[in-house]
């Protein structure tokens, strides 16, 4: 099962992005995939731009995982929140592959997922990413370090999701996904 994040403050776009790619891949894979969103409780989260969210699960009655989205935005609160952060190790002591969008870097650097790894994040974050001590990738769209995969800002959680396809399925596959949902990432400005 693939697990999204959804918290008070998380951002639009870092987790819609990933979630319509992982979900149009479900759809197109023969592979039996999930992809569902968790939240702290069944009640409805408010983003970062007033966009109020249903979470599919709660933390509690989400289940295994096999790949955790962690999305960007104001992170603020679960950096300094143990439970989450332990939450968070616990997932990735399952196996799972941990993947952060934006900011949410900052949460796996504070839960220790990035000690002595490569990372990067949203570019107005990357002096925060390297005074937690990780090795920060200024340039890259997305850092692929085996079993944690970062990722800057909103269309590069786009571009690491397709990745992802690419990497758990096929090139052939991801070019499928990003055909299916358009995205050219050339900007028209």
């Amino acid at each position: 099962m693939i697990a999204i994040a959804l918290w008070d403050g998380v951002e639009e776009l870092d987790f819609a992005g990933p979630y319509e790619v992982l979900t149009a891949w479900a759809r197109m894979s023969e592979r039996p995939i999930s992809v569902r969103t968790a939240g702290p409780s069944a009640d409805a989260v408010r983003c970062s731009h007033d966009l109020k969210v249903v979470p599919d699960s709660t933390w509690d009655d989400l289940g295994d995982v096999d790949l955790f989205v962690l999305p960007g935005g104001d992170t603020r609160p679960l950096q300094a929140d143990e439970n989450f952060l332990e939450r968070v190790r616990t997932v990735a002591g399952s196996g799972a592959l941990m993947t952060s969008v934006c900011t949410g870097a900052l949460v796996y650097a504070k839960a220790g997922l990035l000690d002595g790894r490569p990372a990067t994040t949203h570019w107005s974050a990357l002096d925060r990413l390297a005074d937690l001590g990780v090795t920060v990738d200024r340039d890259a769209r997305y850092v692929d370090d085996g079993n944690v995969v970062t990722a800057a800002g909103v269309s590069a959680g786009i571009d690491m999701a397709l990745h992802l396809v690419a990497r758990l399925e096929s090139v052939e596959r991801a070019q499928e996904v990003r055909r299916y949902i358009q995205y050219d990432p050339q900007p028209p400005v």
